[in-house]
């Protein structure tokens, strides 16, 4: 399975430029915990770092910071590790394992934004996944019970 086949392309995007303030609004409009941050590159967004709600809490708030005296820019994470779409789903997830990602920006051939993968995404995948394989042990569980009688 490929990391392009699973990731959410609905991204949530924000500006090395825009304001905390800004940030905080757009997760919150979004419902997500995580921002990607990008910049224009060749006419494709590509992305230069992260923006969680926990760095948010503890970049900003916690340290008293002025809200209006940062951007962005100066809390994201820039050490962004990425996936492209055609890389294997699994190997990704041991990748965000080691390194202990929740959230993975997901890029195309030319480095442009094409998705996100998030653990929450993938706890949901993995639990259809289980989900349907419980059916099929109860399936067959009743196809071995009616054999029997």
């Amino acid at each position: 399975m490929l990391v392009g086949n699973i990731c959410n392309r609905d991204v949530v995007i924000v500006r090395t430029e825009s304001s905390i303030v800004e940030a905080a609004q757009l997760m919150r409009e979004y419902h997500v915990g995580g921002l990607v941050v990008v910049k224009e590159k060749a006419g494709k967004q590509t992305p230069t770092g992260i923006v969680t709600d926990r760095d948010l809490v503890l970049e900003v708030i916690a340290e008293g910071v002025d809200m209006n005296e940062v951007s962005v820019g100066d809390i994201m994470s820039d050490q962004l590790v990425t996936a492209r779409t055609s890389d294997d789903l699994l190997e990704t997830i041991k990748i965000m394992r080691t390194k202990g990602i929740r959230r993975l920006p997901v890029i195309d051939d030319d480095n442009g934004l094409a998705g996100i993968l998030t653990v929450d995404d993938l706890i949901d995948l993995f639990s259809e996944q289980i989900a349907d394989l419980a059916r099929l042990i109860a399936l067959e569980q009743k196809r071995e019970k009616e054999k029997r009688k």
